[in-house]
């Protein structure tokens, strides 16, 4: 059936070019129309037409509009000639025939209405059906009035504001015209022409009718009427092209999870792809059907899908290739892709009614410069990658730049720069070539990355069977020994709060493994009422770590038994570790006296926070470095109230998912804030815990007297 049809439809043209169909303009009483002698064929009616911007007024009989009528005196109105140059396309679409609007015509800040008239003669035979195919370019919607009677439209003006539609073929059959001589007949032909302000704004030459209508024997205007519907589904047949495969591309990108749903980059590419199908479905559909207005899926589409998109291939390609530097890129995504959605909704359609051209026009740059600055952090991204992964960044670079140059069509067609064609009779655009690249080597790079995830699981798999069988003791044997170490630390460990006269001791651990790599002892001396307290931090972690731990322990145990000198101790344990291979320790030792004097000595362990403030102390070597030692030694006095903390580096040293580190201005304020031990080690292990952590507060208190008998 559809072979049968296409070839009725030649061989109707065939005949109507071997017919006659002529045109010329000749003098009216208005000043201006055509004259057209028709055979089997039809004519484009380039003009001249007669031209008004506004809206006309109702004829008080009719109620009809006045400039619609024949005997309507135009001879005042601008003379227009859709007539194209040679050469001229469309720079939004690419297509050939294209005559620029009113706004490069004289009104380059007219929008609304405005309309078009023509007297057209005809010489013709009686009987003959005539049918005019209305303009396929004209911005935004339009009604077609013969001789002052409503034809039809293409739009709906139904309501106050008129709804348009992406510009289709249409056809009107036209009432038989009325005779003026034996084969004359004259018709005047009024188009009411409507477009938006969102048109008028991302448009240089836009407004009105911009490639002529036809005219001419009904059956030679209905082969060309479907011509052209077969020429527009052709054309945009690569936009649902693209929706299938982008839609096949998610379900393929979503399915991988179920293989390794550890990787998140196959939900972000799945998302990303997703929405980039539903943009391409929308296009389509807007394209080829009247179901949705033109400002409905303009709006999902430049307000919301062109930002998401834009950002997703930013996060899907930081994802792919595993950057984690700058930490601060995921945000400025975040806050690219809210910028941009306010600056198309404020420059677009839906608030015309509420934002002022003015306004609208000051945010136009802003979406150029937020799409421009995504573009160029995409392919910074990418840059990263080839750094990084070599051959995919390669793989990924091209199309990301030919992608990106496509997402600018607006301001090509501004620069009347051409950006696509229709070389088989498909609308052919740089972003179409390189969304169907693209999604070419995603589906390649998705397979590889399976493919490589799966073989690391299998040799993951192999290597931990066959360690399992060759030493399934031995790693029996670890987990109990370190299930014992962990046992053993958890004995030697000082209670979490310790109350002596005049001080209250708080301490808080929490290692980063089973079995930590710090340590502390808390040592009252009853014979002199002081107290000394030993903190420090073993290299390394895990059972080796643990073990030296309670060595060290044991050494502060015997050491303190015959001197209660900080500096004695740090020497004592210093020398325990010199020849012991790679055994160091950072350490801190402190005695208190009962009258509050403290006397402290480091080794290279953080110095503690006295009311909130670091304590000023030179810097040492830790333990185990040297033979002889050199010891940082600070005296100072504990007045009531006072709170002295020490910590460990695994508070400074704590990590967030995005890199940063807890570091020692947040340590600083912390300690200011912080009422106890353990809410200076909750805040560091929320942030993200790294590395051990352990905490001891030490609280001077008053002393209570004994009562007077």
């Amino acid at each position: 059936m559809a072979r049968t049809a296409s070839l009725k439809i030649f061989l109707v043209f065939c005949l109507g070019g071997f017919g006659w169909a002529h045109a010329q303009t000749v003098p009216g009483q208005d000043g201006g129309g055509a004259t057209i002698k028709l055979g089997q064929s039809a004519a484009p009616l380039f003009g001249p037409w007669k031209f008004e911007v506004g809206d006309s007024p109702l004829d008080p009989a009719t109620h009809e509009p006045a400039w619609a009528q024949p005997g309507f005196d135009d001879s005042n109105w601008e003379n227009v000639d859709l007539t194209p140059k040679q050469g001229s396309f469309d720079p939004w679409n690419g297509s050939t025939g294209y005559s620029p609007g009113w706004k490069a015509k004289g009104h380059p800040k007219t929008w609304g209405y405005a309309w078009y008239r023509i007297r057209v003669s005809l010489e013709m035979d009686p009987g003959i059906q005539i049918a005019m195919a209305g303009p396929s370019d004209v911005d935004d919607a339009y009604q077609i009035f013969d001789n002052g009677r409503l034809v039809g439209s293409f739009g709906n003006f139904n309501g106050g504001t008129p709804q348009a539609y992406y510009a289709q073929p249409i056809m009107f059959r036209l009432p038989s015209p009325a005779s003026s001589g034996p084969n004359d007949s004259t018709v005047v032909l009024a188009f009411r022409v409507w477009m938006g302000s969102t048109t008028a704004l991302q448009q240089p030459d836009a407004g009105g009718i911009h490639n002529a209508p036809l005219l001419g024997v009904a059956s030679a205007v209905e082969a060309n009427y479907q011509i052209r519907w077969q020429k527009l589904i052709r054309a945009y047949t690569p936009l649902a092209l693209e929706a299938l495969i982008y839609v096949l591309l998610a379900f393929m990108a979503f399915s991988l999870t179920l293989f390794d749903h550890t990787d998140r980059v196959f939900v972000w590419m799945g998302t990303v792809v997703l929405l980039s199908a539903i943009d391409y479905s929308l296009s389509a559909v807007t394209f080829w059907t009247t179901y949705l207005s033109y400002l409905l899926p303009t709006t999902l589409r430049d307000d919301f899908l062109t930002p998401l998109i834009s950002a997703g291939w930013v996060m899907v390609w930081w994802v792919w290739f595993r950057l984690h530097r700058p930490a601060w890129l995921p945000r400025a995504v975040d806050v690219l892709t809210v910028l941009l959605m306010v600056a198309n909704l404020i420059s677009g359609s839906l608030f015309s009614a509420f934002v002022s051209r003015s306004v609208a026009t000051a945010f136009l740059p802003v979406s150029v410069a937020v799409r421009i600055l995504f573009f160029v952090l995409l392919v910074w991204v990418v840059v990263q990658g080839i750094q990084r992964k070599g051959l995919e960044g390669w793989l990924v670079l091209p199309t990301v730049i030919l992608r990106g140059l496509g997402q600018f069509q607006r301001e090509n067609s501004t620069l009347q720069l051409r950006t696509g064609g229709s070389p088989i009779g498909l609308e052919i655009s740089i972003s179409q070539i390189a969304n169907l690249l693209l999604a070419a080597m995603l589906g390649w790079l998705l397979l590889r990355r399976l493919l490589n995830s799966l073989r690391e699981q299998r040799l993951m798999a192999e290597d931990i069977n066959l360690r399992l069988i060759q030493s399934g003791q031995e790693q029996l044997q670890i987990a109990l020994d370190v299930k014992q170490a962990q046992e053993v630390q958890q004995v030697i460990l000082p209670e979490a709060r310790t109350v002596l006269p005049g001080l209250v001791i708080e301490s808080e651990y929490r290692p980063a493994r089973a079995v930590g790599g710090d340590f502390f002892q808390i040592v009252p001396r009853p014979l002199d009422g002081s107290l000394l307290i030993v903190a420090g931090d073993v290299t390394g972690k895990g059972l080796k770590a643990g073990m030296m731990v309670a060595f060290l322990v044991g050494a502060i145990r015997s050491t303190v038994d015959w001197s209660a000198d900080p500096a004695a101790v740090l020497k004592a344990l210093n020398h325990r570790l010199i020849g012991r291979g790679d055994a160091q320790a950072t350490c801190l030792a402190l005695r208190i006296s009962a009258d509050g004097n403290v006397l402290l000595a480091n080794a290279g362990h953080l110095p503690p926070y006295l009311n909130g403030e670091p304590l000023e102390m030179e810097g040492a070597l830790p333990l185990g470095m040297r033979a002889d030692v050199d010891l940082s030694v600070v005296r100072f006095k504990l007045a009531v109230g006072d709170r002295l903390v020490l910590m460990s580096d695994g508070i400074v040293e704590a990590q967030d998912i995005a890199g940063n580190l807890f570091g020692f201005e947040r340590a600083h304020e912390l300690m200011r804030k912080a009422k106890t031990a353990a809410e200076v080690a909750i805040a560091a292990q929320n942030f993200g815990q790294e590395d051990d952590i352990s905490v001891i507060s030490v609280t001077r208190t008053a002393m209570s007297k004994p009562a007077v008998a």
